[in-house]
């Protein structure tokens, strides 16, 4: 690491004075020695002092075929010589209807109509606006359907209808008073059952739990809301093989529109471009972001079916419109970015490279498994959650005031890798574009963080 440059202390200082940072509490912020982060290339990050540090969270979920790419650098400085920004109230532009027909061509067949937004959460208030306008214009047959069915250990964003979904009470309990009413189902996930390994029984269970919740609620029930395949900001909790394909004809038979929020698995993370594909599913609705513009420019779309577009076609008189918008919805720039980050799909194989590089990963987190204070781990395709525990045999966690996985995070920094954690896990989700190499550099300095700060054995 190269010795502290003044610049560096200067900025620190006035991020102390002036920067609100989320999910931090600020009292202890500078404690840490905060990275300021001045330029990236790759897969790497660099800070006011000229260290690098790979970055094993792709930018909190985003980047995806690694920083300063010169196809999407092109494509925004090319935008730039055109229009920054122009409304789509009332008019339209070039890349906002180029990137909406891409979207349809590689999102589950039927998905066929694009509402942008700029956020995850924006991308889910607007699925919730829908679905529930949706079910008033239908008429008695959407009667009395205002109310969302959603899971445990839910997220869907910070914004009051996405927490309203939430279903994590370290984020979310403080703002009861805000939120509407939910129908809550149990996390699909078992704790019995630790790496990977659930049992058909525990499989069931959860398919059974969330059959009965649903069938009870049901006629009051506008939509269900999931994330498809992992519960990202819950701890990187996989769903047991063909849950969503469950939930998929459970709303068919009921009645009830299916919405999935792939803001964070989308483009990818999983191993395919949507999780949703993994079980052969398309939702009703579909929400996007982080991934969206390759990682570079705030984003989001909330995707629709042809049979819940037209439910808002009619005579002005009728008001069946969708009175929503945003300032920048379909902003030319982030559009830009889209375009080229899904042409960088198709022309350098990103999903088929990704193929291996998973194998490899996989490989190298087995090995994780002995370490005497890691619980569980959670991986689809390239997300990924280390659960640390105070005591393997019985689950137990750490004292929350230990801020154990914290710890981690500031040794594997030391290593030169950024990670994350959620409590107790750690996130580990790279870019698309890591190597077999950097898998290896990510997973090490993951593996010696952690003995580090817990002791044990190397692995």
């Amino acid at each position: 690491m190269n010795a502290l440059q003044p610049d560096t202390e200067r900025l620190r200082a006035l991020d102390t004075a002036h920067v609100w940072h989320p999910f931090t509490q600020m009292a202890t912020w500078h404690e840490d020695a905060p990275l300021i982060i001045e330029k990236a290339r790759g897969n790497w990050l660099v800070d006011t002092d000229g260290n690098r540090y790979l970055d094993g969270v792709s930018s909190l979920w985003t980047n995806v075929h690694g920083h300063r790419h010169p196809h999407i650098d092109a494509a925004i400085r090319a935008q730039l010589d055109n229009v920054a920004h122009s409304t789509l109230l009332g008019l339209s532009s070039r890349p906002a209807i180029e990137l909406a027909a891409m979207l349809a061509r590689v999102a589950p067949q039927g998905l066929n109509r694009v509402f942008y937004s700029d956020s995850g959460s924006t991308a889910v208030e607007v699925a919730l606006k829908i679905a529930y306008q949706y079910q008033k214009q239908r008429g008695p047959a959407g009667e009395g359907r205002s109310k969302f069915l959603c899971l445990r250990g839910a997220y869907h964003g910070d914004t009051v209808g996405a927490v309203s979904l939430g279903g994590i009470d370290l984020f979310h309990a403080v703002y009861g008073g805000l939120l509407f009413k939910t129908v809550r189902a149990e996390a699909p996930y078992c704790y019995r059952c630790p790496f990977g390994r659930q049992k058909e029984s525990c499989r069931h269970e959860c398919f059974t739990h969330l059959e009965e919740t649903a069938t009870r609620h049901a006629p009051e029930l506008a939509a269900m809301v999931i994330e498809p395949l992992v519960q990202g900001a819950a701890g990187q909790i996989t769903h047991p093989d063909g849950y969503l394909a469950h939930a998929r004809a459970l709303c068919d038979r009921l009645g009830i529109l299916l919405i999935a929020d792939e803001v964070a698995v989308g483009f990818g993370k999983t191993g395919t471009m949507f999780a949703c594909e993994q079980e052969k599913v398309t939702p009703d609705l579909l929400c996007l972001a982080k991934g969206i513009s390759g990682g570079y420019l705030p984003l989001a779309a909330t995707m629709v079916t042809d049979a819940v577009y037209e439910a808002f076609l009619g005579d002005h008189a009728q008001c069946r419109t969708f009175f929503h918008g945003h300032t920048y919805t379909g902003n030319a720039l982030a559009c830009a970015a889209g375009i080229a980050s899904l042409q960088l799909f198709r022309t350098e194989g990103t999903l088929e490279r990704l193929q291996h590089i998973i194998t490899i990963y996989d490989a190298l987190l087995r090995q994780l498994e002995t370490l005497p204070h890691v619980g569980d781990i959670r991986r689809r395709g390239i997300m990924t959650g280390i659960e640390l525990v105070e005591d393997r045999a019985t689950r137990r966690p750490y004292p929350f005031a230990l801020r154990t996985a914290h710890k981690v995070v500031l040794a594997a920094r030391r290593r030169g890798v950024i990670i994350r954690p959620l409590g107790d896990v750690l996130v580990l989700m790279p870019p698309l574009s890591i190597t077999a190499q950097e898998c290896g550099l990510l997973v090490e300095a993951t593996a010696e963080a952690i003995q580090e700060v817990t002791g044990g054995p190397r692995v």
